[in-house]
């Protein structure tokens, strides 16, 4: 039985499911889920992320890890932590630019939290033979106790579900998923019991809330009060509390129905950064929030793009397009920010001036 006839045969035993509900079940169902079975990442896949754009991503993320970890006192031991790393192309480029501080390498320990057998298995594949054996874990939970934390997540809290609540004459609702009369999965709205969002928004707007996204920024908090540390959180998402539907199906590059095929295609939704950083601060952290393009020129992606090209002035136009693609403000550069959440008085590189 397909995935799709058991979320029909759910549905008509216990009634409509939430948004947040139905993407869980495609992403992480056992046998048919997206990320449990036949995730597709990269140009042959279904989406391409920003370390597959350039190695300049991850190696910059490498560097700002070492120089966190500096400004931390560089401690003896601390972990370093991928969540949600994909095929594992970031954390190698990020290692191979951290070999640079042979004390950074000593020191941390690498942790990769992953639930995905397809994705550990390149995982492990990819940082085979690297300067830092890898260890996973299924969530902040499994990792060790003790040592502060570096963590990176790139399109991580797009993947945690949200749901929608939909503004109509009558008060709020919420939209489900639910069975046409042909037995098909569609889109219903049922009423919501107590208050909705407290906004000033016409009928037909729609909020999204991801209860997940929250509680993994509270968790990741707790952890970074507990013992220390830093988090470094990349995705596309909103800056400032609003509105707008943005639950998407991507397949091929392409945006397709969600409904149609369930654990066939990749769902998102926007991350959520005024809530996660909110979280954060409740647990008495700093946050601090840029743009993807203003973080990495900060970073100083400009000049290391130039450094490459004059190496290998061949690939010098690929390189610049790779360059505008993780930038510019009509690319990934404005949509895609960047939030750092720590502990203590020093900001992270490309922070010292962004924070709370």
């Amino acid at each position: 039985m397909s995935l799709k006839d058991r979320l029909v045969a759910e549905i008509r035993a216990t009634g409509p499911m939430t948004i947040a509900q139905y993407m869980t079940a495609c992403l992480h169902d056992p046998r048919d889920g997206y990320y449990a079975t036949r995730p597709a990442l990269g140009e042959d896949g279904d989406f391409i992320t920003a370390p597959m754009i350039s190695q300049m991503f991850g190696e910059l993320i490498g560097l700002w890890a070492v120089e966190t970890w500096r400004g931390m006192g560089a401690p003896e031991r601390a972990l370093l932590v991928e969540a949600g790393p994909g095929t594992g192309v970031l954390m190698h480029d990020a290692l191979r630019a951290a070999r640079l501080a042979p004390g950074f390498i000593a020191a941390a320990q690498l942790w990769l939290i992953e639930t995905s057998p397809p994705l550990i298995a390149a995982q492990r594949e990819r940082l085979a033979g690297g300067p830092s054996e890898p260890h996973w874990a299924a969530g902040l939970e499994g990792l060790p106790t003790g040592a502060p934390v570096i963590l990176i997540a790139n399109e991580l809290l797009d993947c945690l579900p949200a749901r929608q609540l939909v503004c109509t004459e009558a008060g709020w609702a919420e939209r489900m998923v639910g069975l046409s009369d042909a037995g098909e999965l569609v889109f219903g709205l049922a009423p919501r019991d107590g208050p909705g969002p407290n906004l000033d928004v016409a009928p037909g707007a729609v909020v999204e809330i991801s209860e997940q996204q929250t509680a993994f920024a509270a968790a990741l908090a707790a952890r970074l009060t507990r013992d220390g540390g830093a988090a470094l959180l990349i995705d596309y998402g909103r800056a400032a509390q609003g509105v707008g539907d943005t639950f998407q199906a991507l397949q091929r590059h392409r945006k397709v129905d969600p409904l149609k095929q369930p654990g066939e295609a990749d769902l998102t939704v926007h991350a959520d950064f005024p809530a996660v950083i909110a979280a954060a601060r409740a647990a008495g952290l700093r946050a601090g929030l840029l743009t993807q393009g203003d973080f990495l020129r900060r970073l100083g992606i400009e000049a290391r793009a130039a450094a490459l090209s004059s190496a290998r002035p061949d690939q010098a136009p690929v390189i610049a397009r790779q360059l505008a693609r993780l930038i510019e403000p009509d690319q990934m550069g404005d949509l895609f920010k960047a939030a750092c959440l720590y502990t203590g008085d020093t900001p992270p590189p490309g922070f010292e001036d962004v924070h709370d």
